[in-house]
């Protein structure tokens, strides 16, 4: 079960990203509160505290499974993996929907 967390680590800490970026920057973005749902923008400061959440969420799960040394392991195979697999996805989203404008 651990490595299936460390997976859904990584998508968050990677699914925040684009969110908080954005907010911070004071853009608007898609997010899943928007209408419709990610494909309409947010506001940039739901974007930033979207992105925040993902990075608590992603803590509390790191607190919760433990913490451990990131290296040549599966919990950092698994988190990489999570991180991976994410990008490519909301690359690919992300991508058809702001091009699509």
């Amino acid at each position: 079960m651990d490595y299936i967390a460390y997976f859904i680590i990584g998508v968050l800490l990677i699914n925040g990203l684009p969110h908080f970026i954005q907010g911070i920057c004071g853009n608007a973005f898609q997010s899943p509160f928007a209408n419709p749902s990610g494909v309409g923008e947010s506001s940039p400061i739901i974007n930033a505290l979207w992105g925040a959440f993902n990075f608590v969420v992603a803590y509390a799960l790191f607190n919760y499974v433990g913490f451990t040394e990131l290296g040549n392991n599966l919990h950092t195979l698994s988190l990489a993996a999570g991180a991976f697999i994410c990008a490519v996805i909301l690359s690919i989203h992300f991508g058809k929907v702001r091009n699509a404008k």
